[in-house]
C-alpha cells in the first residue's frame, strides 16, 4: 500500500493537496468477519460448502431447464434466469471472501474494487427484476390459466429478459463512472468482504452528494419499485385465489407460489434492512453490517435451488433423472 503526505488521491489516480494528516492510498482493504480473524481457515469450511452448493445447484437448474424441452415454459425459463443471476452473484462475491480466509489477501485496487462493485450490483438488480417477472408469471398462471400460454409466449419471455438486461445496465453503468471523480483519503478499510457502493462512498473525502443521491435513486427505482410491484402482484393473486370456490383449489393455487415467496423473502428482507441501515440508521457494530450483507448476497444463491428442487415436483424429477440415469 502506498502512503504519502500532503495530498489526497482520487480514484482517477490524480493527487491533490490536502492537510498533512491525510493518509494516501491506491487501493481498498476488504474486511473478513470481525472477531473471527484468528479462525479464518476454519470459518472458510462452511463458506466453501456454501459456494459448492451454489455452483452445483444453480448450474444443475440451468442445465436441466436447457436440456428438457418439457420445461421450456415461462415458470422454468424464469427460474433459469434466477439461477443465472444467483450464479453470477456468487462468482463475484465468494472468491473474494475465500481469498481473505485462505491468503489474508484483503487488498483490492480501485479498478478491481469498482469492477466487482459493478457486477455485484448488476446481478443484484437483475435478480430483483427476475423475481418480479416470476411474480407476474404466477399472477397470469392463477388469474388467466386458460390464456397462460398465449400471454407468456417465448417471444414475450425473450423481450422481458432483454428489458431486464437493458434496465440493469442503464442504471448500473454510471455508478463506477461517478466513483472515478471522487478522492479518497483517511481510512481505506471497507466494512464488507467485497466492494459495495454505499460502503465505498463513505470513505471518500470529496463531496459525495451526487453519488449518494444517484445510488439511492437506483435502489428505489429498481429494487424498491420491484418490491412494490411484487406486493401488488400478490394482492391481486390473493384476490383471485379467494374467488375460487373450492378450498382445495385455493390451496393448490397458493401452493404454486410458495417457492417464489421464499425467493422474495430471502432476497428482499436483508437487502432492505442493510440499505436502510447504511443510509439512515445509527452507526452499529461492523459485524451487524457484515452479517446482513452476507445474508443478502450469499444465502439466496444457496437456498433458491434447494427450495425449488424440494417444492417443485417437475424440477425435482428432472434433476433426479439427470443424476441417476441408468
Amino acid at each position: 500500500m502506498e502512503h504519502m503526505q500532503n495530498g489526497q488521491v482520487c480514484a482517477s489516480g490524480i493527487i491533490f493537496p490536502a492537510n498533512s494528516t491525510s493518509s494516501i492510498f491506491s487501493s481498498f482493504l476488504v474486511t473478513g468477519i470481525p472477531g473471527l480473524e484468528a479462525g479464518h481457515v476454519g470459518v472458510s469450511i462452511p463458506f466453501c460448502t456454501m459456494f459448492l452448493i451454489t455452483l452445483v445447484g444453480n448450474l444443475t437448474i440451468i442445465t436441466v431447464v436447457w436440456r428438457e424441452h418439457s420445461l421450456h415454459v415461462p415458470m422454468y425459463l424464469f427460474l433459469a434466469m434466477l439461477a443465472a443471476s444467483d450464479l453470477g452473484l456468487s462468482l463475484v462475491t465468494f472468491p473474494t471472501m475465500l481469498r481473505i480466509f485462505w491468503l489474508d489477501a484483503r487488498e483490492l485496487t480501485f479498478p478491481a474494487c469498482f469492477t466487482q462493485m459493478f457486477f455485484i450490483h448488476t446481478f443484484q438488480v437483475g435478480e430483483s427484476a427476475v423475481i418480479l417477472a416470476m411474480a407476474f408469471d404466477r399472477y397470469v398462471a392463477i388469474s388467466q390459466p386458460l390464456r397462460y400460454s398465449s400471454i407468456l409466449t417465448h417471444r414475450v419471455i425473450g423481450k422481458i429478459g432483454l428489458i431486464i438486461v437493458i434496465r440493469t445496465l442503464t442504471v448500473q453503468v454510471p455508478l463506477p463512472i461517478l466513483l472515478k471523480r471522487l478522492c479518497f483519503c483517511g481510512s481505506n478499510v471497507l466494512s464488507h468482504s467485497y466492494c459495495l457502493h454505499p460502503d465505498i462512498i463513505k470513505l471518500s473525502c470529496s463531496n459525495t452528494r451526487v453519488n449518494s443521491i444517484y445510488g439511492l435513486f437506483v435502489v428505489l427505482s429498481t429494487m424498491g419499485l420491484d418490491f412494490l410491484l411484487i406486493l401488488l402482484s400478490y394482492v391481486l393473486i390473493l384476490k383471485t385465489v379467494l374467488s375460487i370456490a373450492s378450498h382445495g383449489g385455493r390451496l393448490k393455487a397458493l401452493n404454486t407460489c410458495i417457492s417464489h415467496l421464499c425467493a422474495v423473502v430471502l432476497f428482499f428482507t436483508p437487502m432492505i434492512c442493510l440499505s436502510m441501515l447504511h443510509r439512515f440508521g445509527p452507526r452499529l457494530p461492523s459485524h451487524v453490517y457484515v452479517t446482513m450483507a452476507n445474508m443478502h448476497f450469499l444465502i439466496p444463491p444457496v437456498m433458491n435451488p434447494i427450495v425449488y428442487v424440494v417444492k417443485t415436483k417437475q424440477i425435482r424429477d428432472k434433476v433426479l433423472k439427470q443424476f441417476f440415469k441408468k
